[in-house]
């Protein structure tokens, strides 16, 4: 908010001081060229800094998938070990349940190259036929 007052108050002083009476001297006389130049200099150094912050916050943006996918990776890796550790205390206890082929296709270890692969051939975009 500050940066919208300092602007308006700044451009409020210029503009008064350069429409004075005519024939007083003034240092941008209307229609305020100096002016111009100096906010289009302003307008080109923020978008260089806003371009700046935003690749960073893609950094870091990445940085935080990447990690969310090495714990999603963890869990997955867990939770296959105990489907496959309860599977074995039904089977231990002959019950109907540990031959469920749901429980056991889910009992298998996800193979990562092939989750890609699959996401590569269905995902728009991704695929090779489009271009």
């Amino acid at each position: 908010m500050w940066f919208i007052v300092l602007h308006f108050v700044w451009f409020a002083v210029w503009v008064f001081l350069n429409l004075k009476a005519k024939g007083a001297a003034t240092f941008d006389p209307f229609p305020f060229s100096f002016l111009t130049m100096i906010v289009s200099l302003e307008s080109i150094f923020l978008s260089l800094f806003i371009l700046m912050s935003q690749n960073r916050s893609g950094i870091q943006a990445d940085q935080r998938n990447h990690l969310d996918l090495q714990i999603n990776l963890l869990a997955e890796d867990e939770n296959t070990k105990m489907l496959q550790m309860l599977q074995a205390l039904c089977e231990y206890h002959k019950l109907a349940i540990a031959n469920d082929p749901e429980i056991q296709a889910m009992a298998q270890r996800t193979e990562i190259k092939e989750v890609v692969t699959q996401l590569r051939e269905h995902l728009p975009g991704e695929s090779d036929d489009e271009e």
